[in-house]
């Protein structure tokens, strides 16, 4: 049996000049990775994009794995707090607006590092980092069953654990394959596709008012 690929770092920075420097070595971890594909990055190549020696790197991460790791990591972070924003933004309107809302944060989320997104897509199943994803979905799940919980008597579907599972499920497996399959896509697409998703989350969550 092939032994694991260790992916925790090495420490956790607390110092203010340790966690500058492990936020510049992710950021080129970012960079080397949408520029030169997850086979080609190195932790040399990290380093010097970072502007820092691969003793340095070392010093918190043991490899190119953990950097990626720690990658995902900071990424489902940031995805949270997106969807914390957008929540609070659509708070106030119908069920309709707010679905469409929070269908345009998910894909604008998504088209802001797109590149980024296809290599987590390739390579979180292979590193054995599904446990990160599944983290992020189980957080995004409690966060948007919050809401319907709030919105219950617009919503016909009864039992809302459900409803809350096909929706962010759907929301995501659909605007990951738009942005993968379509990284070009023009304004109109992206436009065509929110209308579309908003049209069928709001077809199933109110049926006749689509």
């Amino acid at each position: 049996m092939a032994r694991a690929i260790p992916t925790n770092p090495r420490k956790s920075a607390s110092q203010k000049r340790s966690l500058a420097t492990v936020e510049a070595l992710l950021d080129a971890t970012a960079r080397v990775l949408t520029r030169e594909g997850y086979d080609r990055a190195s932790t040399n190549r990290i380093a010097a994009t970072a502007g820092v020696s691969v003793g340095s790197l070392y010093q918190y991460f043991p490899n190119k794995e953990a950097l990626v790791a720690a990658l995902v990591e900071r990424h489902n972070r940031e995805m949270l707090e997106l969807l914390r924003d957008a929540l609070k933004e659509v708070a106030s309107l119908d069920l309709a607006a707010a679905m469409r809302g929070l269908v345009r944060a998910t894909v604008d989320a998504h088209l802001v590092d797109s590149a980024l997104h296809r290599i987590f897509a390739e390579q979180v199943p292979r590193m054995g980092q599904l446990a990160k994803i599944e983290d992020l979905q189980r957080e995004t799940f409690l966060l948007v069953r919050a809401y319907a919980e709030e919105r219950r008597s617009e919503i016909s579907v009864r039992d809302l654990d459900s409803a809350t599972f096909i929706c962010v499920t759907t929301v995501e497996a659909l605007t990951h394959e738009f942005i993968i399959n379509k990284p070009d896509a023009l304004d109109g697409d992206r436009d065509r596709f929110i209308d579309e998703v908003t049209r069928l989350l709001v077809g199933y969550l109110q049926p006749g008012r689509a």
